[in-house]
């Protein structure tokens, strides 16, 4: 097969920016979700809550189909591997993403309080499970995958249950949570927002605590992780700029600044990613270190489609995201104000 390692390189940047875009856009969802029925502590305020995310939740899921379209495109055998191993987790993520909208649409097709409760409940609770298992796939991917010497899964979801994904998925869950209050806080008014910027000054702390200690984990289950940072110490920047986003997102909730500690919030997330796909390059399913003497794992390489596939796919992922972009602008233009108790939910 001829296989480009330039566009290989390519296609891994693309999946990147799906990924993290999707982390970044549709993590304050989630995280307005798994707060949902902590910070709304009544109608008024819940119905505040599904209104700030209300015209955008749904175009931001665009990007997780994005990347996962970039996955079969360019590495067909990455998508074949790992959602087949992954089967099980696939769809609960799918399950929940449909309860997720289910939960907003539902809650207001009746009248009456016990009916959207039931829905709130729904809807959060499947936002939680869904910021858990995004951070439980990254971590597995971190520490590695069962496969046996011709790179078949070998693993099962309970592989996927290891004390590293968990801590990643308490970890993506308390991110999450910041994120979503600190948009909370940029795009609502009253006693939501003060609300929502006390539980993200609160959840600061917990994040740090936990990048801590994911960060010190991962030098046990991925020794290996510093190679690429080594050999190229400007990579080390992405490590400052996530200091930096840290340290802002902090200072800015204090001095309720709610525009610069959401843009501070999506620094973190982005330099965080960014870190983990930095130390992996170029693998982009490593094998657990069980079987690695068989099957080292599955990288941009090995699991690449032919070179013009990826060229040709290049060109018309371009004009595809260049009209995604150009509607997601126009509509966080048009719902850029903040929201106000009253107003109706806009599907």
């Amino acid at each position: 097969m001829n296989v480009s390692p330039e566009w290989c390189t390519v296609w891994f940047l693309v999946m990147g920016v799906m990924f993290i875009g999707y982390a970044v856009l549709d993590g304050f969802d989630l995280g307005v979700g798994a707060l949902h029925m902590l910070v709304g502590r009544n109608e008024k305020d819940r119905e505040m809550a599904i209104n700030a995310i209300g015209p955008v939740w749904n175009g931001n899921e665009v990007w997780l189909l994005a990347g996962g379209g970039s996955m079969v495109v360019a590495f067909p055998h990455l998508y074949a591997a790992g959602f087949s191993g992954f089967y099980l987790a696939l769809m609960l993520v799918l399950w929940l993403l449909i309860l997720r909208g289910v939960g907003i649409e539902f809650r207001h097709q009746v009248d009456h309080p016990m009916w959207r409760e039931i829905w709130d409940v729904v809807f959060s609770v499947a936002s939680a499970l869904l910021g858990v298992l995004f951070g439980v796939a990254v971590g597995n991917v971190l520490v590695g995958v069962p496969f046996n010497a011709d790179g078949t899964f070998q693993g099962s979801f309970a592989v996927m249950l290891n004390p590293f994904a968990i801590l990643a998925g308490v970890l993506s869950l308390m991110a999450l949570s910041l994120h979503g209050a600190t948009y909370l806080a940029m795009k609502t008014e009253g006693d939501l927002q003060e609300r929502a910027r006390k539980y993200a000054g609160a959840l600061w702390w917990v994040v740090m605590a936990l990048l801590l200690a994911i960060t010190a984990a991962s030098f046990v289950v991925r020794p290996d992780f510093m190679h690429n940072f080594l050999k190229a110490p400007v990579l080390f920047l992405l490590t400052a700029f996530g200091a930096a986003s840290s340290i802002t997102l902090l200072l800015s909730v204090k001095a309720k600044k709610d525009t610069r500690a959401f843009q501070a919030s999506c620094g973190l997330i982005v330099s965080v990613l960014l870190s983990v796909a930095a130390g992996l390059f170029p693998m982009v399913l490593p094998s657990s270190r069980a079987t690695q003497a068989a099957f080292k794992g599955l990288d941009i390489y090995n699991t690449a489609s032919p070179a013009n596939s990826q060229r040709t796919a290049f060109f018309i992922y371009l004009v595809g995201i260049a009209i995604v972009a150009v509607y997601l602008w126009q509509v966080y233009r048009t719902w850029s104000g903040k929201v106000h108790a009253g107003e109706g939910y806009h599907a």
